[in-house]
């Protein structure tokens, strides 16, 4: 046996600790991802969601109820106080679906609060009522107290998770689902019936234009845009990108004009109803330029990173949403058919009753009991007289159905209706005779089921995000042009802090611009846009870093003291590295450097030769393809050259951003 001094001693103690930590941080985590943050693949609903709709349902008498009132009786069901059942309620009605509102529940679009539990109201949809509830197929437990009942799940006929789409952080794992249009996904079902291929992919509430092309089946990412509207010198923002307000979207414009990013005269938001944000632009600044950079700098544009993790078979889990669809699919065949053989069970149930009713009381086997003196005698006279009628009945009868007959009172014989009646065993032999039918085929059932749902509330849920592929942004290429970059040769400073009264270099940039740097000894390296950085009196060129940029260069090279030619497009870069247009030699130098696609020309003086009938030649850059920037080029002449010229005659089409200094 363990001695007492070591379940005293500290690191038993500590043991004990470690171990009751770890099993109740484990339960912990569990309740939290079960029962509060991540929604339940069958019925799409998070507990406190499920919860408020089945306090509705048992509320439900097709008039509105006080919010209040109706959050204090899913206190009953759910242990964590009002507020959060007041949020997920307006939450939930907000999303026009299941809960219909009326009062106050606030503004989605511009992120305003609802009022107070006590001003609104709130009811079920007609959707709801239709699709959410079904006592004969729900299981039920108790509550956390033991005092009510509450669905374990809702046998819903709606891919609810998908529809509604859903967030929630839970320990060590979060979920963010897309909402998604309710006539597709209605239509993508039926294409799952029919054994077609589908794919889905998000509406937002908002509106907006949501380009997909990385969405991953439920995970990866969606770029998200506001939709504008447009004149030369105003701006409307009539949608918004998903998860974003107004509020957040104005800040966002504000922080980017005050950054220098984007120039506006004012910003206004007269949302209602609908989105309305209108932007003044100032003078000499047009929407088309605008637009650009409203989409690089601002919430305008907006990347959503989308994880489909849900709770299957009571484990959490990572799914798409095709697999999602399929198993909701196949959730409400199977409810359908269920649904079926219980209502048929009910209506053999009526048609027995009928047709004892029928030959009891036709037949008069109600005089047969006239002389009995005991019950147990009358009910096996009651027996034995409808044993020749056997054929005519659904099953043998029971002793139940023996007291209901013996219940019927003489008043209701003598009044007894034999058309009325028949006409309701026509009715109901009718009735059972359908059910079969559509049990021979369950999947055509359910597509006309879907059918009917689609039909009957599709064109209340119209998509209202716009699906379009656009381009990427480039930031840089967006910016405001607000920085001047002066290199000033006699002191070898280069800067947008850098004065001088006749620099040798000025370029416009903007801070997110990249600047090359090119020394007459071929030396080169990318920096980005310095305040006021040393870089001597060696330098030849500096820009701004633009991809399509065409560099048409001749050079000596100082080993042979031949000179060069060559093109060459904007070279890839590392930062502050620094690369060579040619091999380093004390001799090696730039002669000419010229920026341009098209129509650059040179004139060289090569070095005199007595057998040479021409001392000079003319250079056509065109004539030279464009290579890599590490090439060798091609040698412009075996003798030396002594000097060269730009001829060009006018300024290409790409004019160079900075001046070009003279060729030597």
């Amino acid at each position: 046996m363990t001695d007492i001094a070591t379940l005293c001693s500290p690191d038993h103690t500590q043991s004990r600790l470690h171990r009751l930590f770890d099993r109740n941080f484990l339960d912990y985590t569990a309740y939290v991802i079960r029962e509060r943050a991540i929604p339940d693949i069958d019925d799409g609903l998070k507990p406190v969601q499920r919860r408020i709709l089945q306090t509705l349902r048992n509320m439900d008498d097709g008039r509105y109820h006080k919010v209040a009132n109706v959050v204090g009786e899913t206190m009953k069901l759910h242990p964590h106080g009002d507020q959060s059942i007041f949020s997920a309620l307006v939450n939930l009605a907000n999303k026009e679906l299941l809960i219909d509102r009326q009062g106050n529940f606030g503004n989605v679009f511009t992120g305003d609060q609802a009022s107070a539990a006590r001003y609104i109201e709130c009811r079920l949809t007609p959707l709801a009522r239709e699709t959410l509830f079904n006592p004969d197929l729900t299981v039920f437990v108790d509550s956390y107290d033991g005092r009510m009942q509450e669905p374990v799940t809702l046998p819903a006929k709606l891919p609810l998770l998908l529809l509604l789409g859903a967030e929630g952080i839970a320990v060590g794992m979060a979920t963010k689902i897309m909402p998604h249009n309710f006539g597709e996904l209605l239509q993508a079902q039926i294409d799952c019936l029919e054994g077609k291929n589908f794919s889905l992919l998000p509406d937002f509430p908002g509106g907006g234009i949501v380009d997909a092309s990385d969405y991953d089946h439920g995970n990866g990412r969606l770029r998200c845009r506001a939709r504008m509207e447009f004149s030369d010198k105003t701006i409307t923002i009539t949608e918004l990108p998903a998860s974003l307000t107004t509020e957040a979207l104005i800040e966002s414009v504000e922080r980017a004009a005050k950054a220098g990013k984007i120039k506006i005269a004012s910003i206004s938001d007269y949302t209602a109803e609908k989105v309305e944000i209108e932007i003044k632009l100032p003078r000499n600044v047009y929407a088309e330029e605008l637009v650009t950079a409203l989409y690089a700098f601002t919430d305008c544009e907006l990347s959503v990173s989308p994880s489909l993790v849900l709770i299957k078979d009571n484990m959490p889990c990572i799914m798409g949403v095709e697999e999602v669809l399929r198993h909701n699919t196949n959730k409400l065949r199977r409810d359908l058919e269920q649904e079926l053989r219980i209502e048929r069970g009910r209506l053999l149930d009526r048609l027995h009753a009928c047709k004892l009713e029928q030959i009891f009381i036709e037949e008069r086997l109600y005089k047969q009991i006239e002389e009995e003196t005991s019950a147990k005698a009358v009910t096996t006279a009651v027996r034995h007289a409808l044993e020749p009628f056997s054929e005519r009945l659904i099953r043998q009868p029971s002793k139940e159905d023996i007291d209901r007959l013996l219940d019927i009172r003489i008043k209701r014989i003598s009044r007894y209706d034999i058309a009325r009646q028949e006409k309701e065993i026509r009715s109901l032999e009718q009735g059972i005779s359908t059910i079969d039918r559509h049990l021979q085929d369950v999947t055509l059932f359910t597509k006309k089921y879907l059918h009917s749902l689609l039909e009957k509330y599709g064109p209340q849920y119209p998509r209202r995000s716009e699906l379009l592929a656009f381009d990427q942004v480039d930031a840089r290429e967006a910016a405001i042009s607000n920085l001047l970059m002066v290199y000033e040769r006699e002191s070898g400073f280069i800067g947008h802090k850098v004065s001088a009264d006749q620099p040798e270099i000025e370029a416009p940039c903007s801070e997110l611009d990249r600047i090359l740097l090119i020394f007459r000894d071929g030396l080169y390296k990318i920096i980005t846009v310095p305040d006021k950085l040393f870089v001597g009196g060696e330098l030849l060129w500096a820009g701004v870093v633009r991809k399509n940029l065409v560099f048409n260069l001749i050079y000596r090279s100082g080993s042979v003291n031949l000179s060069y030619v060559k093109r060459f497009r904007m070279p890839s870069f590392i930062l502050n590295k620094e690369y060579r247009l040619f091999e380093a030699h004390k001799r090696s130098l730039i002669q000419m450097l010229a920026i341009g696609g098209t129509g650059i020309r040179a004139r060289v003086s090569l070095v005199p030769s007595a057998r040479a009938r021409s001392n000079a030649l003319e250079i056509n850059f065109d004539d030279y393809l464009i290579k890599g920037e590490a090439a060798q080029g091609k040698r412009v002449s075996e003798r030396g050259v002594r000097k060269v010229t730009d001829i060009t005659g006018q300024a290409p089409k790409e004019t160079p951003i900075v001046p070009v200094l003279p060729g030597m």
